[in-house]
């Protein structure tokens, strides 16, 4: 469960700001779409290389 602490006469939309934020964190729309549909681990390592691929392309364009 998410608890946001809200102080006296703190605007909602900050309220709604810190919720949303922390719901982020916790990574729970991440896990609720990878369970959507089931991946072969194979796939997912493949994916897990590309992206390791391309930020390592990137660092190496910075510099």
């Amino acid at each position: 469960m998410i608890i946001v602490q809200v102080k006296e006469g703190e605007n909602i939309e900050k309220a709604l700001k810190k919720f949303k934020r922390k719901f982020e964190k916790t990574g729970i729309v991440k896990e609720l779409r990878s369970r959507q549909a089931f991946q072969k681990p194979s796939v997912t390592n493949r994916k897990k290389m590309m992206k390791a691929v391309y930020v390592q392309q990137l660092r190496q364009a910075e510099q």
